[in-house]
């Protein structure tokens, strides 16, 4: 019979309920002054500059076709910088992708997206200040990347009847709400992947070294025991509190505890700490993670013999020269800064974006009201999900019928190479969305 373990160094994090609407009205100044520097101009003009002339890139990024009238609001909720973690990416990729949609794209039902940002630095209560404040502006629906306080930002939204989009997400109530859409296939990349991994290569036992957050840790304590004991393989989830920077206690353990595939899910600083870790031991086994993990800063600071053969599920091809990562690079290139297009977290929030705008192909500007967007978004037929390497989407709740907010079946799977670069990536899992 296989063995389900979880091994915690503290206990997780937890929101404890969603802080009242008049929240944004009656804390400290300080704070309101703090939200204020880190929530974008969402007054600024929603026409964008002409940042790509008619010719460049015409091939890649379309014809010109730029957005006309009023502006629409779509909030966009990023975690940001804070210790734990860097998504500040995420911002100058929405802002990249906007432009795009609004001079190539037609906008969205032919009129121009009008980003309303905020950050909430990877603390609960800022994450349902942002929530609240989604729903004060107006906004008809809010496109994230993968936050690591999901439900404090859902709680008002939902209760405001106002679509949400995210990149990945593991939330319980995010999952079953038939009003929320994940790009990314939640049980694939971080739960059956490594389980089929485990029985592809013989090994009896996988660990995951999790990040201890509810955004990263949820989907293994709900649905990965199913998934392994169908697998008949062990598992243990090793929690590790964001803040720790050296994990060599839990590497030892792993190295020694007949764990055959260990697989480490975090941000780049996270994963980073994990890989050194391992290498430290002399862990033996195989090594799987996320494409969240890799950036310039992992492939620099940990060593290419380690991350040689290293498996990463992933939901894009990043490195490759697949269309659809051809399409974001050019998106970054012609209309951001300071876009690393090897970091897992940018990539995610254009296909977020890129993604919403492609589910509500055909719009009418009549509809661009949540309920409308919501309607729309049950309709659309099965397309190619923007910078997901020929992964298909289509959010009518049937993609996993026990999960309604997922979108996609399946994902991506690359080998990396001795410099941490993926070489192929091929899909697995993945199936036509049924009617």
């Amino acid at each position: 019979m296989p063995q389900i373990k979880a091994r915690s160094t503290r206990p997780s994090a937890r929101w404890s309920g969603r802080r009242p609407r008049l929240a944004l009205l009656t804390v400290p100044l300080a704070t309101v002054v703090f939200l204020a520097s880190a929530c974008g101009d969402d007054k600024a003009p929603a026409e964008p500059a002409a940042s790509g002339s008619a010719s460049a890139g015409a091939g890649v990024l379309g014809a010109m076709n730029p957005a006309e009238g009023d502006p629409i609001k779509i909030g966009m909720v990023s975690d940001g910088k804070y210790p734990a973690a860097d998504a500040s990416i995420e911002g100058r990729v929405a802002d990249a992708t906007v432009k795009w949609i609004n001079e190539r794209q037609g906008g969205l039902g032919g009129r121009p997206i009008q980003l309303v940002k905020c950050e909430d630095l990877g603390d609960p209560a800022k994450a349902a200040d942002c929530g609240n404040r989604m729903v004060e502006e107006n906004v008809a629906a809010v496109v994230m990347g993968g936050p690591a306080y999901p439900d404090p930002i859902w709680q008002p939204l939902h209760d405001s009847h106002i679509p949400m989009f995210f990149y990945g997400v593991s939330s319980a109530k995010v999952l079953a709400d038939p009003a929320s859409h994940t790009f990314s296939d939640p049980v694939f990349s971080v739960v059956g992947m490594p389980a089929d991994l485990a029985k592809e290569k013989g090994a009896k036992k996988v660990s995951a070294i999790v990040i201890d957050i509810p955004a990263a840790v949820d989907i293994y304590r709900t649905q990965a025991p199913a998934v392994y004991r169908a697998a008949g393989v062990d598992f243990e989830l090793v929690t590790v509190p964001p803040d720790q920077a050296d994990m060599t206690p839990q590497a030892q353990r792993i190295a020694t505890d007949g764990t055959g595939v260990v697989f480490v899910v975090g941000g780049e600083a996270f994963c980073t700490a994990a890989f050194n870790a391992l290498s430290t031991v002399g862990y033996k086994g195989i090594t799987a993670s996320i494409t969240q993990c890799l950036g310039d800063s992992t492939r620099k600071a940990v060593s290419g013999s380690f991350l040689k053969g290293m498996t990463i599920g992933a939901a894009a091809p990043i490195g490759t020269d697949d269309p659809s990562f051809t399409l974001f690079k050019t998106v970054s290139a012609t209309y951001g800064h300071d876009i690393d297009t090897g970091n897992g977290t940018a990539i995610g929030m254009f296909t977020s974006m890129a993604g919403f705008r492609e589910a509500l192909e055909g719009i009418s500007a009549n509809d661009l009201t949540p309920a409308g967007i919501e309607t729309a978004i049950r309709k659309m037929p099965e397309k190619d999900l923007p910078g997901a390497g020929g992964v298909r989407f289509r959010c009518n709740g049937k993609a996993n019928p026990a999960l309604p907010a997922v979108c996609v079946r399946g994902g991506l799977t690359t080998i990396l190479d001795e410099k941490g670069q993926p070489t192929s990536y091929k899909p697995l899992g993945q199936s036509p969305i049924e009617d």
